[in-house]
């Protein structure tokens, strides 16, 4: 696992520590495989994305965003997403199929190899490495794909692997509460709550699967994470829509909602893809919704844009997805 995770060899023949025949034995019955690179874009402001072929058509997207103290790699968990969230262009593809473990972990290792190629060591973190923090949050829903996010995320804590610390390595969620629930016992990283409305009418018509568990249930999986959290707060991503859910009033009912919740907000100007319907709340308008939070002393930040002019930042991941799902069918549909 050292040779091939940390050194980043897929020869094993090259892994010269390991007998002879052991390695042959390996040339017989297994392969070291990585996902093909359909294109490779670097943004002005260095954000570099890969989409990666992941078979029959499909392409998933991989996103590097480099920083002075860290290196941030956002990984897909999913070819598509079922989820259909109205202001993520990743929701509008519908899902095709979830990943495997070996495809999810491929994209670090990809992005690790071809990162060390260009030798962008300028942007790693103290401890040299160039991915010092990863985020689930490219395209698909994690916990829909439990058992190989889950394993997947054992592979990036394990020492043997690459040994990322639990507090490096978060997932975000559009808010599946039993599955919340079990990675609290199976496997705690830092978690991340896709919010986007301060109530339950607002946030079934933006994210759908809130008619299935409102809010009142997810904000008491979240409290009930915490015990177990390797941080002790919650970060919740709130994207900011024009019109939509970004008024003093909302923001207030924000506070009333996560009052008894040690939390933080993560404001996200919406980042446009054709066809969306929404527009981005003006600057002033968000910086007037941040003061009311952090007036009420909740930690509250504003993403910054990376990679917009390569369609990276968030919520414009897209890839290649033969939907499986009928959701594009179904938005033709509504259109006409």
């Amino acid at each position: 696992m050292r040779w091939i995770y940390q050194s980043r060899v897929g020869d094993f023949d090259q892994m010269t520590d390991i007998a002879k025949s052991f390695r042959q034995t390996l040339n017989e019955n297994a392969c070291v495989s990585i996902p093909k690179i359909t294109f490779d874009h670097i943004s002005t402001d260095g954000t570099r994305k890969w989409l990666l072929d992941v078979g029959e058509n499909n392409g998933i997207e991989t996103v590097f965003i480099p920083e002075a103290n860290r290196g941030t790699l956002c990984i897909s968990s999913q070819v598509g997403c079922a989820l259909e969230c109205t202001f993520c262009s990743t929701g509008r593809q519908g899902l095709n199929r979830n990943l495997s473990s070996g495809e999810i972990i491929g994209q670090l290792w990809l992005a690790n190899k071809m990162l060390g190629l260009q030798g962008s060591n300028k942007n790693s973190s103290s401890n040299n490495r160039i991915i010092s923090n990863v985020v689930m949050m490219g395209m698909g829903e994690p916990l829909s794909n439990y058992k190989n996010v889950v394993q997947s995320l054992e592979m990036m804590l394990d020492d043997r692997v690459y040994g990322l610390s639990r507090r490096r390595v978060t997932l975000s969620t559009s808010g599946l509460v039993p599955s919340i629930d079990r990675l609290r016992e199976d496997c705690p990283v830092s978690l991340a709550i896709s919010l986007h409305a301060p109530d339950d009418r607002l946030r079934d018509e933006l994210v759908p699967i809130n008619k299935r568990y409102p809010l009142k249930d997810l904000i008491a999986s979240c409290q009930r994470y915490l015990e177990k959290a390797p941080r002790d707060f919650i970060t919740f991503e709130y994207v900011m829509l024009s019109g939509v859910n970004d008024s003093i009033e909302q923001a207030k009912a924000l506070l009333v909602l996560v009052k008894d919740m040690p939390c933080k907000f993560n404001l996200i100007p919406f980042n446009p893809f054709p066809n969306s319907g929404y527009k981005c709340s003006e600057r002033k308008v968000i910086l007037e919704f941040k003061r009311v939070l952090t007036d009420a002393d909740i930690i509250t930040t504003i993403r910054k844009t990376r990679g917009d002019d390569i369609d990276a930042a968030c919520g414009q991941l897209a890839g290649q997805v033969q939907d499986k799902t009928r959701i594009t069918q179904n938005i033709r549909l509504i259109k006409t």
